[in-house]
């Protein structure tokens, strides 16, 4: 292998982990509060991107930005004001509730089939959140990247999985996290889950 191929599959596999990596952060940051350990990374984050003007590079600026103005503590109220509470939160993390307007509605039922061809179950350890919670969809988008097992894991099970659960509901679960009125933090969320879904999106597109 010459020099320039090495180097274009060195290239490929960094930006795979990378797109991996991001699908784990986001999976972390919807499903909880921060972590303090993951609050410092993130505080801590390098915002520059490899590539001068690369999309994600703003909306990344900007969510380090606002981790390094807010505290734990505003970060970890905020997303107890959007998505926690007693009773029906501010803002629903839930697809099916996008995608059909109630929960645990034919979407689940169809990702439940979806998630068993994978292989995967739910967590029992999951509590109240069901399979259709944002942060579990990305976690499945993060395994089929990453995972081992190629005949799962590869580029057309990941085409398919994104367009079939993803793609039609996250730009509207990220307007309502925009338009809430104690949403900082989060709304900086929104915008680089927004930019990072439409680059998938693209990217899928093309195959």
């Amino acid at each position: 292998m010459n020099k320039k191929s090495s180097d274009a599959g060195s290239s490929a596999l960094d930006e795979e982990t990378a797109r991996a990596e991001l699908y784990g952060l986001l999976a972390m940051l919807y499903l909880a509060a921060p972590s303090p350990e993951v609050w410092q990374a993130l505080r801590l984050a390098v915002t520059e991107a490899p590539a001068s003007g690369a999309f994600l590079e703003e909306p990344w600026r900007h969510l380090v930005g606002l981790s390094r103005d807010l505290t734990l503590q505003d970060v970890t109220r905020e997303y107890d004001d959007l998505f926690g509470g007693v009773g029906k939160p501010d803002v629903d993390l839930f697809g099916s509730l996008y995608q059909s307007g109630f929960l645990n509605e034919r979407p689940l039922a169809e990702l439940r089939t979806d998630l068993a061809e994978l292989g995967l179950e739910r967590n029992p350890q999951a509590g109240f959140a069901t399979e259709d919670h944002i942060a579990y969809l990305f976690e499945v988008m993060r395994f089929l990247i990453a995972g081992d097992d190629v005949e799962i894991c590869n580029l057309r099970r990941q085409n398919e999985f994104f367009m079939r659960h993803l793609h039609g509901w996250v730009d509207d679960l990220c307007t309502a996290i925009e338009a809430h009125p104690r949403a900082r933090f989060y709304a900086g969320m929104a915008g680089l889950t927004r930019a990072f879904v439409s680059i998938e999106r693209q990217a899928f597109d093309m195959l």
